[in-house]
């Protein structure tokens, strides 16, 4: 099958999308598909327009100048495909930016088979940037997005469900995983735990994430903050970069904030520490909280994303219901309280989290990705007008 694979964000930018969609466009390949990635060129990098890969032209997403969003006219698409014989099979997008959106009308034009990802609640991150006037005219787009896709794939059934609830349709679960092997307990690095000035009964806690608003990265210093009065040598390590850094570093100072972490380095930042704080409500799934419980970490959550799905409040982490304002921080910090007391090392809580993380195997979900694709173009060829049409 001939695919072509959609993305405002790719390596070497760094981030949860970024990554999966690199994953799964690998996966597809190495199945034996010819897959063609249309993606934003990154400053430094050599342009390139080939039957692999379209490096097209964008620019820096406003408030977040480390990202990208691509352009291209949905004209200029389909000329890039008759270039390289003919239209692909099928059209996925895994953003929801205007290259996406060019994209969809072109697979469209030529009545192929369209697939979408919805991977972030961009809508929801409006009121993070007071913005929140804006919510239903980003709800808006995203329904209209999603609404030139023949498949939407979703993260959680969660996610399914809100946006049915929205007037969303062509909604399928699919799940993420976690390299369970390579993100391990045995990573744990006690040259590491020097570096941050922690002893063999301190105990660390960690976040993992971009630093930007939406994050609710605040809350886990607070958290930290509040905590750290009563429980002495308790520490936190910071690992992420984003607009909010220099902010967050001046009004915390007692945190260490170790930049971006990639490879390696990052699955030791895990397992080096104890405690895993995840203050966001607005992620539609959260690849991190899985990555934190593979190595070995107590999680503190809110009831949402990857943690609704895979913890077990009590057994293999810590739950705080949703909710908003003070309610939010009191209870986020009764469930870091509770992953604090279960954190040892040698604990079950510990141990039930590594167990949990590991029933998320990649393979079974990149497998599946490629059978609804698959699926997907074979009833397109088979009704090409009902493709064009929906």
């Amino acid at each position: 099958m001939r695919i072509a694979f959609v993305t405002e964000t790719f390596p070497p930018e760094i981030n949860g999308v970024s990554l999966t969609s690199e994953r799964a466009l690998r996966h597809l390949r190495e199945s034996g598909h010819e897959v063609q990635l249309i993606r934003p060129r990154q400053p430094g990098e050599m342009p390139r327009r080939d039957r692999l890969e379209w490096r097209c032209g964008g620019g820096p997403i406003p408030m977040y100048p480390g990202l990208r969003y691509g352009w291209a006219t949905a004209a200029a698409l389909r000329t890039l495909w008759r270039e390289h014989g003919g239209p692909p099979d099928l059209v996925h997008v895994a953003t929801p930016g205007p290259l996406a959106w060019s994209a969809l009308r072109a697979a469209r034009a030529e009545g192929i088979a369209r697939s979408a990802d919805f991977r972030t609640n961009f809508h929801a991150y409006c009121g993070h940037y007071g913005l929140g006037w804006m919510e239903p005219i980003v709800l808006a787009y995203l329904k209209r997005l999603h609404g030139m896709a023949n498949l939407n794939f979703v993260p959680t059934a969660e996610l399914q469900r809100e946006l049915t609830a929205h007037g969303f349709d062509r909604l399928q679960v699919l799940g993420r995983g976690v390299d369970a092997r390579f993100f391990a307990p045995d990573r744990r690095d006690l040259r590491l735990r020097g570096d941050w000035r922690v002893g063999n009964d301190h105990r660390v806690m960690l976040y993992v994430g971009r630093l930007a608003a939406e994050k609710n990265v605040g809350l886990a210093l607070q958290t930290f903050e509040r905590l750290s009065a009563r429980r002495p040598g308790l520490r936190m390590v910071v690992v992420g970069d984003g607009p909010m850094r220099a902010t967050l570093e001046r009004a915390h100072p007692r945190a260490r904030f170790v930049g971006m972490q990639t490879g390696i380095a990052l699955a030791r930042h895990y397992a080096s520490a104890d405690v895993f704080l995840f203050p966001s409500q607005t992620e539609a799934f959260g690849n991190v909280t899985l990555e934190a419980m593979a190595s070995g970490l107590a999680v503190a959550a809110f009831d949402s994303g990857a943690a609704a799905q895979y913890v077990r409040d009590g057994v293999s982490g810590c739950l705080a219901p949703p909710c908003e304002g003070l309610d939010s921080a009191d209870a986020f910090l009764d469930a870091a309280t509770r992953a604090l007391d279960a954190c040892a090392p040698d604990g079950l809580m510990r141990m039930e989290a590594r167990l949990a993380a590991t029933q998320a195997d990649w393979t079974g979900v990149q497998r599946r990705f490629e059978q609804q694709l698959l699926q997907l173009a074979e009833a397109a060829e088979a009704m090409p007008g009902q493709a064009a049409l929906a």
